[in-house]
């Protein structure tokens, strides 16, 4: 069967244990991915280097995973210093002075700043044990994206579940959303809990996707890729 192109509609995310393992599975990716993300989890394992190495020398856009929070002024500078390297995407948790503080961080490059609402890992009880208000948890992800859209982010990050709420609301336009918890049909769930597949998730407002374990756990993650690639292309 012949190669799908690749499309930066889907986000690889290297979380493997360093930039040694992350350039093993690039290299086997080759041209078939176009976007990856280093998360929180890399960050001592050179992920950094590992960003910078993917985007100046292989031409790969870069999502840097690192969900930001603290103080306005710490925010902004961590993000200043990000701002620096040139990368695309840069996430932070979506309290409106958070992104706003971000937004002065970014100043005039090129980095997006991405709000997250809820994590895709969380589900109602996780949100009872931790005292956040009541409410259906697809209602809070929605005000929380409003908000954080309000407030100037880029985009949001949120579960296929909620994508298409967020794409509905009128601050949403113009806007990113980047979706995890991704899933091909025949891939487990993992610690996911609100999943859905890769075309679903782009038929219901996302912009890109975003897919880990179903990739670089495969016998053959090149192949794995493509088959995501083939669903994705039929939407």
């Amino acid at each position: 069967m012949t190669d799908t192109k690749a499309d930066d509609r889907l986000i690889v995310a290297l979380d493997v244990p360093n930039a040694l393992a992350g350039l093993d599975l690039a290299g086997k990716l080759g041209d078939a991915v176009s976007f990856y993300k280093i998360g929180l989890g890399m960050l001592t394992g050179g992920g950094m280097a590992l960003a910078n190495e993917l985007k100046q020398e292989h031409g790969k856009r870069i999502f840097l995973d690192m969900k930001f929070f603290d103080i306005g002024n710490t925010v902004e500078s961590a993000v200043r210093g990000i701002a620096q390297f040139d990368l695309d995407f840069l996430t932070v948790h979506g309290d409106p002075y958070v992104v706003r503080a971000a937004r002065e961080g970014a100043g005039g490059s090129n980095l997006q700043i991405l709000a997250v609402t809820i994590l895709t890992s969380l589900d109602r009880a996780d949100l009872d044990s931790a005292g956040i208000k009541d409410g259906d948890i697809a209602e809070l992800v929605v005000e929380r994206a409003a908000k954080a859209l309000e407030a100037g982010a880029h985009g949001v990050i949120a579960s296929p579940h909620e994508a298409a709420a967020i794409r509905a609301l009128p601050q949403a336009e113009g806007k990113l959303i980047v979706t995890p918890g991704v899933r091909p049909t025949d891939s487990a769930s993992d610690d996911q809990k609100r999943i859905a597949t890769p075309a679903a998730a782009l038929a219901d407002g996302a912009d890109h996707i975003v897919v880990g374990r179903p990739i670089y756990k495969a016998e053959d993650p090149r192949a794995a890729a493509q088959a995501i690639l083939r669903d994705i292309a039929k939407v």
